[in-house]
């Protein structure tokens, strides 16, 4: 700490003739010297105005009865009010001004001379509320000028009077040095310094006591000289013009602060407002100016004035639109402005690395047939460099860009040709570098190409870029900017303006502090994160680019600046001064520690005191004190005192903080604690924070047993206790708050006795957490082992320290703990942690806004920590793997172990049983670096290798063992994986089976058996068994293709069974099994029915005689499959009724003489162990009822099929016989009826006579007898057989021929059709797949082909050639002998198709 505080400082206020005289002088001290006396000493007298006061005579009203105590105070007081008045001093500018004062402080000075004389009748035992004795006055001043409010009021209890500016609390730490409230004797005041227009407002005071309060109000109006002008900082703000008057009263409220933005996206900048008179259809007449252009109105900047705010919105950011943004509001004594800069950072490139986008592109020399358009170039800080650019073009109330070059253009101005007269055009240009190509600038105004006129041209024909910018300086602004300032290049070549970069300290990476050119040589960068370092860097910018990086600046830690004036280099004002204790001859007070250190660490307080009836303040203490308590002695027993403190640091002594209330000096003798004190918060976050007081200095008649804190919002007076029981430590953690709203607490001690009066309130604090908080973090060192706790804080100052604590009590030089701080971050080192540093520890970092965080050790984290330190400290190298093994190829066994790292200098030994194993014959030791392993590989894997496998691994200090039992099933299953191997090993050495038999399933369900082979010649032969009996395949086998495959096409229960695959040649032998049966059969169904279920057709309905069928197409089926039919979701089994069956096509299921019972959902499953598929139909409706009437025809068809008239059997189709021989035609009718026969020849009924004799009988048996036939009986004879319900019409061809002649050729005749009873149409049918085919010789059958037929009565004898077996057919073939030659067989069609 320095021993001397610098140099004396003053501070000069500049005299200004007006309507006050405004006197300020101060004296900074030094530090640990005796203070002068008070005449002589650190002081500043303030000067006091005259207010313009004209207001007519008041009476006072009668007062009700007070206690004498109360009598003694008011008596006391009004006594003393003639001595308080302050000396007015008459300087005005205007004789006018200074007779109005001189008449207003007489009539002052009477007024109070009558109050003092005047006599009050004292009512006991009455209180009275707040009344105004002498009111505000409102005041008229000009700029730069003092003000005083004052006013009188009484009450009793005393009242507490607040100021109020426009409705808001008047907050002198708000402005050090703005605002002055005073308190003297019942005359409030408050001082307001050089006065500026946006101190124009109403100000009210509102006195308050417990039985009421009251307000009194008075307008200020702050006037500005004609012809002045006030300008921002930096000279930033435009000059504005003449302004135009306004009948309104305009006062800023909350103002728009610095904003980011991101190209693409919107923001608004909005200033709240208070307007006296508050008109809706008169809105205040505002204008926003950006970098001293007055902004218009548009699509891109939206404004609005109205509902107490003036609003400009920027709907699409560009960086065209970066600047310093000015709001002003034109009111009836001026006018009201503020100003704040934008920033516009680029949106992210279209590609990686591509550049910005270029800006503020504009139209010049604007001609008939072309313009020359320029822009500004973008920043380029991490990317390449820009190569050039494009620019393009778009007609305006078009949508469509054309680029104007074909090559990039290196300069930032281009001439467009080619336009068209009186057409309208916009603009815009592209960057392009070696990344790609950037984002469009925004599009320019539009332009109309007109013939040549007096348009605004380019200026400056100098090419080159700028030189770069000379010495680059930054200073310190505020904790989260910095004020950068450079000289300007030697050769500015029409210098656009600068573009300035930053990057922080040890990084290597720049980033953009604007990305708009900014003119000016001095510049504001805000953003900055508070208590890091940066550097910077400045490039100038013309339209041929960025000139060369200026040199970069010193390394600045971003804090709060230093040396603008005492008032900011010096702390401000201590507050919250409140007595502890009184003895009758002292008093103790205590105050809060100033909201602003000043830029360097508080090292003093100065007290100063007075007789509350006095004026004259007095030195407590010549030299400074560093505790924040302190106890006033050589006190007046029963005599008021107010006290005042000042704070003190290295560049001097602060403004005394406001008078405290009065304060009694008599001796404290209640039994109750007094007040705690000195309170305040830590950890504050979103819904909680740390509440922390120092315990009273009366503790009563008894020692404090514990505390109650009671919370209340701000602005409430209803408090909640969040103790129910005292607490006896002094800090509380305080939970469920709701974020963002602002808290007061206060805390009473409590003796045995009883609780103790409360102390005074908390500051205000919000219940959020500051930006950037982090928490304290437990670790262990990796280089040391040691336990730590570290906390990194979100803001720090040079100033700022960090302060530990356990359980909220500082750790200071405890020897159980070591803090140290680097940078941002400080850490508590624990020296031999144990369960005595388990605790709540907390770290708070001074000169902040709060910022602290605490960290409770547990005994499970420590005892973690503990363990993670032993093993940093006894180091022990980490393995990633434990010894474990491995069978190789050729049964080679590899024992192994991996570590997360090994260094090149690592050694290790393998033990067996007890006994070092060392690398050579049937071992092999090595290890990798790079992965970490250690491994050895025996050759030779027998019974002798059972045993306990270790591995000792040494790295430097460290070490590690690792150990593997291989004995019993363990070793048994190791040792027959390692002979499997060696065998396997052997086996390839000849042919072999590289992958052993399988299945898989072809789309047609096929099923193949397939194997793939190796190391096999043309020689290799390969055979394929079942149950030990060679199967041939129609196609033999390959080896040479790698690949054998055994198709088991139409695969059924009938392919169970064990199929052997065999491969050999003169080098060995080898052989694959797969066992069809159980598992292996399930799975090769579930295979088949997932191709046949993915291929099932829809349900096909299909009527038959015998009922109505359902049927399923698919490419395979089998009654293996399985398949479920359902019924209204419940399952159908095969029965009388319902019949399950089906053929390799289908499945089908039909309802045998069906009735109403069997409508409804039908359905099939196809399950394949994992999916099923599903087909339904509805068999319900308009479907049954075609259905039922299809059957019933089928079914009434079928019979008549059954029972018609038809030849049986016995009949030739020709015969051939001589002359004179006698001929017999005889055959078996049947029908049912018995039907009737009818012979014919050539289509002439034959009669019965003596040559010709036609019989039947028994209505079975027919035959036509011809005796000694002649030539003439040769023809074609026919019988007709026919019965109700139909017949059947056989011909039969007879040749008479001579004796001796050559028997003629056998000529077959062509069978006549059947004469049948016509049937209706069919139900339709679908198509086969493949067509059927039908015998030669055939009688037509109205029953569908797919349609089983009922049995004949009549035995039927079976065909001699069938091409399939088929069901008994009704009509059976004919074979009956013809006396010369057989005949020729007949056959039926086959009722079912035969399968494909």
């Amino acid at each position: 700490m320095a021993s001397m505080i610098p140099c004396h400082k003053k501070k000069h206020v500049t005299q200004v003739k007006t309507d006050f005289a405004y006197h300020h002088k101060h004296v900074v001290k030094q530090q640990h010297t005796e203070r002068k006396s008070s005449s002589h000493s650190l002081s500043q007298v303030h000067g006091h105005a005259t207010e313009a006061m004209a207001e007519p005579a008041y009476t006072i009203p009668l007062f009700r009865q007070r206690t004498a105590e109360e009598t003694e105070e008011y008596q006391r007081v009004s006594n003393n009010v003639g001595k308080g008045l302050v000396v007015i001093q008459e300087e005005l500018h205007r004789m006018r001004m200074a007779t109005k004062a001189q008449v207003e402080s007489l009539a002052i000075k009477k007024e109070v001379r009558d109050m003092m004389t005047k006599r009050v009748e004292l009512l006991d035992d009455h209180h009275k509320m707040p009344d105004f004795l002498l009111a505000l006055r409102p005041h008229t001043v000009w700029e730069k000028t003092p003000i005083k409010l004052f006013c009188t009021v009484e009450g009793h209890p005393r009242p507490i009077v607040k100021w109020y500016k426009g409705g808001v609390p008047v907050d002198p730490l708000s402005a050090p040095g703005k605002y002055k409230i005073e308190s003297k004797y019942g005359v409030h005041s408050l001082i307001i310094s050089r006065c500026v227009v946006s101190d124009t407002a109403e100000y009210s005071a509102v006195a308050t006591n417990q039985h009421g309060t009251a307000t009194s109000k008075a307008k200020v109006v702050v006037k500005r000289p004609g012809g002045t002008g006030e300008s921002s900082h930096l000279g930033l703000v435009p000059h504005l013009t003449e302004i135009h008057h306004s009948k309104l009263e305009v006062t800023l409220l909350d103002q728009f602060p610095v904003s980011f933005g991101v190209e693409g996206t919107s923001i608004k900048l909005v200033c709240t407002m208070v307007v006296v008179p508050d008109l809706p259809n008169v809105p205040p007449l505002a204008q926003w100016y950006r970098d001293d252009h007055l902004l218009k109105p548009s699509k891109l900047a939206e404004m609005s004035v109205g509902g107490g705010a003036a609003v400009l919105s920027l709907p699409h950011l560009a960086k065209d639109d970066e600047g310093l943004y000015t709001l002003r509001i034109f009111t009836k004594d001026g006018t009201a402005e503020h100003s704040a800069y934008l920033f516009v950072s680029d949106a992210a490139p279209s590609v990686a690395g591509a550049p910005g986008a270029p800006m503020s592109v504009k139209a010049y020399d604007i001609n008939s047939d072309y313009v020359l358009v320029a822009w500004k170039p973008p920043n380029t800080v991490n990317e390449a460099p820009i190569t050039g650019y494009f620019v393009d073009r778009c007609e305006s109330g078009h949508d469509t860009w054309v680029q104007c070059n074909d090559a990039p253009v290196k300069v930032c101005k281009y001439p467009v040709h080619g336009l068209s007269l009186g057409h309208s055009y916009h603009f815009r240009v592209r960057a392009v570098n070696s990344a790609g190509i950037s984002r469009a600038s925004r599009k320019s105004d539009k332009v109309t190409a007109l013939d040549a006129v007096e348009n605004e041209r380019l200026q400056g024909t100098e090419e080159g870029v700028p030189s770069a910018p000379g010495q680059v300086v930054a200073t310190r602004n505020t904790k989260s900017s910095v004020f950068v300032q450079w000289e300007t290049p030697a050769h500015q070549k029409n210098l656009l303006g600068y573009y300035i970069d930053g990057r922080v300290a040890g990084s290597k990476d720049w980033f953009p502090c604007n990305h708009k050119p900014f003119r000016h040589n001095r510049f504001v960068v805000h953003g900055l994160i508070p208590g890091e370092t940066y550097t910077f860097r400045v490039q100038a910018v013309n339209a041929f680019g960025l000139s060369e990086e200026s040199q970069e600046s010193s390394p600045l830690s971003v804090e709060p600046a230093l040396g603008k004036g005492v008032e900011y280099a010096t702390p401000s004002s201590p507050y919250g001064i409140t007595m502890l204790n009184s003895d009758g001859s002292s008093i103790t007070v205590a105050w809060r520690t100033p909201k602003h250190c000043g830029g360097s660490k508080v090292n003093a307080y100065y007290i100063d005191k007075r007789d509350a009836d006095t004026l004259v303040w007095k030195e407590v203490n010549m030299s400074g004190v560093t505790d924040r308590v302190c106890t006033v002695d050589h006190l007046t027993d029963g005599t008021f005192y107010e006290f005042r403190i000042q704070a003190g640091n290295m560049a001097g002594v602060g403004l005394p903080s406001a008078p405290s209330a009065p304060m009694k000096c008599h001796a404290w003798t209640m039994h109750e604690p007094g007040p705690a004190y000195d309170l305040h918060f830590s950890e504050v976050r979103s819904h909680s924070l740390v509440l922390l007081w120092k315990a009273p200095l009366y503790t009563g008649a008894s020692a404090v047993t514990g505390y109650l804190v009671d919370m209340a919002k701000k602005g409430s007076s209803e408090f909640v206790t969040l103790t129910h029981e005292a607490v006896s430590h002094r800090y509380l953690q305080v939970h469920d708050l709701h974020e963002g709203e602002n808290y007061v607490f206060r805390v009473r001690a409590a003796n045995a006795s009883g609780v103790g009066k409360p102390s005074q309130l908390s500051d205000p604090v919000c219940a959020k957490a500051l930006p950037g908080t982090k928490e304290i973090v437990a670790g262990v060192d990796e280089e040391t082992g040691d336990i730590f706790l570290s906390f990194e804080a979100c803001e720090i100052c040079e100033t700022s320290k960090f302060v530990w604590s356990k359980n909220y009590k500082p750790v200071g030089d405890c020897p159980r703990v070591t803090a140290s701080t680097k940078g941002r971050t400080s850490r508590l080192t624990f020296t031999n942690p144990d369960k005595d540093d388990l605790g709540k520890y907390s770290a708070v970092v001074t000169d902040t806004d709060g910022v602290s965080s605490s960290h409770t050790l547990t005994e499970d984290a420590l005892n973690t920590m503990l363990e993670l330190s032993y093993n940093i400290r006894n180091p022990v190298v980490p393995l990633k793997h434990g010894l474990n093994y491995e069978v190789l190829e050729k049964g080679h066994v590899r024992f192994w172990v991996q570590a997360i790292k090994l260094s090149p200098s690592v050694s290790y030994r393998f033990i067996v049983n007890n006994k070092e194993v060392t690398s050579g014959e049937g071992h092999k030791i090595s290890h990798d670096v790079a992965t970490g392993i250690i491994q050895m590989t025996v050759d030779l894997f027998t019974r002798d290798n059972e045993g306990t496998y270790t591995v000792q691994i040494h790295d430097g200090k460290a070490k590690a063992q690792s150990s593997l039992v291989l004995v019993g099933d363990v070793f048994k299953a190791a040792l027959k994986e390692a002979e499997f191997q060696r065998k396997e090993h052997i086996r390839k050495q000849g042919p072999h089976f590289s992958e052993y038999l399988s299945f898989t399933v072809a789309e047609d369900c096929t099923v193949m058996l397939v194997c793939k082979v190796a190391n096999v010649k043309k020689e290799t032969s390969f055979h394929w068994y079942k149950e030990d009996e060679e199967v041939v395949p129609e196609t033999p086998p390959n080896v040479m293709s790698g690949a054998v495959a055994l198709p088991l096409p139409l695969f059924s229960r009938k392919d169970h069974g064990v199929f052997k695959a065999v491969l050999s040649d003169d080098r060995g032998k080898d052989t694959s099994v797969y066992d069809i049966s159980g598992q292996a059969f399930d799975d090769i169904i579930n295979a088949i029915a997932h191709i046949a279920g993915a291929s099932a057709s829809d349900l096909v309905l299909q009527c038959t005689p015998e009922g109505i069928r359902l049927q399923c197409y698919m490419n395979y089926y089998t009654e293996e499959m399985r398949t479920a039919w359902k019924h209204k979701d419940s399952k159908i089994a095969s029965s009388e009724k319902m019949r399950i069956g089906g053929t390799a096509e289908m499945a089908w299921m039909q309802i045998c003489d069906p009735s109403d019972k069997e409508k409804g959902h039908y359905s099939i499953e196809i399950s394949d162990g994992v999916s099923t598929y599903t087909k339904t139909f509805d068999l319900s409706g308009q479907a049954y009822t075609d259905a039922y009437e299809e059957y019933l025809r089928l079914k009434a068809a079928a019979f008549a099929e059954k029972n018609r008239g038809r030849v049986v059997g016995g009949l030739p189709d020709v015969v051939t016989i001589m002359e004179e021989k006698s001929l017999s035609l005889t055959c078996t009718v049947w029908g049912e009826p018995t039907p009737e026969v009818t012979w014919l020849k050539n289509e002439q009924e034959v009669t019965s006579n003596d040559h010709t004799k036609v019989v039947f009988e028994g209505g079975k048996f027919a035959s036509l007898v011809i005796n000694k036939v002649t030539p003439d009986d040769s023809g074609k004879y026919s019988i007709n057989v026919r019965n109700k319900y139909g017949g059947e019409f056989v011909e039969i061809t007879v040749s008479v021929y001579k004796h001796g002649e050559q028997i003629p050729e056998a000529k077959h005749a062509r069978p006549a059709p059947a004469a049948t009873t016509p049937v209706p149409a069919k139900t339709p049918t679908p198509t086969p797949k493949s067509p059927t085919p039908t015998p030669r010789h055939s009688v037509k059958s109205p029953t569908p082909a797919s349609t089983p037929v009922p049995k004949s009565p009549t035995p039927t004898p079976k065909s001699p050639t069938p091409r399939s077996p088929a069901p008994k057919s009704p009509t059976p073939s004919r074979g009956v002998k013809s006396p010369t030659m057989s005949p020729t067989p007949r056959f039926m069609k086959s009722p079912t198709p035969p399968r494909k």
